[in-house]
């Protein structure tokens, strides 16, 4: 139940760097880093004609629940079924084990007469 509450309230950030259309690097928690072939950006004084960049960055955002319910008052009817369900499931599930016995408690094992791996054994000459 901790993980749940830990990922579900946890916001992190997803970098990508696209070059010419195509994804190149991808990076969570950190800036991603690129392909090198990022533009200066030239003086435009006195032109007119900008080139556009080829390459592109992008960040996706995922932003973390911020409100828990913290008190448990305000249980539902069907979750309150399903709370006694489970508790009773998992009580009863370890029942049983200590009472059964094994079928082989008095089991004897058959005499042995001959070597069977005697027997069986070849020899190459």
């Amino acid at each position: 139940m901790v993980f749940v509450v830990l990922f579900s309230t946890m916001s992190f950030t997803v970098n990508m760097h696209y070059c010419g259309g195509a994804l190149v690097e991808t990076a969570i928690f950190q800036k991603a880093k690129g392909c090198g072939m990022e533009m200066e950006k030239p003086s435009t004084e006195g032109c007119s004609i900008t080139k556009k960049n080829c390459c592109e960055d992008k960040q996706l955002a995922i932003k973390g629940q911020d409100e828990l319910q913290l008190k448990v008052d305000k249980i539902t009817f069907e979750q309150h079924v399903f709370i006694a369900s489970f508790d009773y499931t998992y009580v009863n599930l370890f029942e049983g084990l200590e009472n059964k016995r094994s079928s082989y408690e008095k089991y004897e094992p058959p005499l042995v007469i001959r070597r069977i791996y005697k027997i069986d054994e070849t020899y190459l000459i």
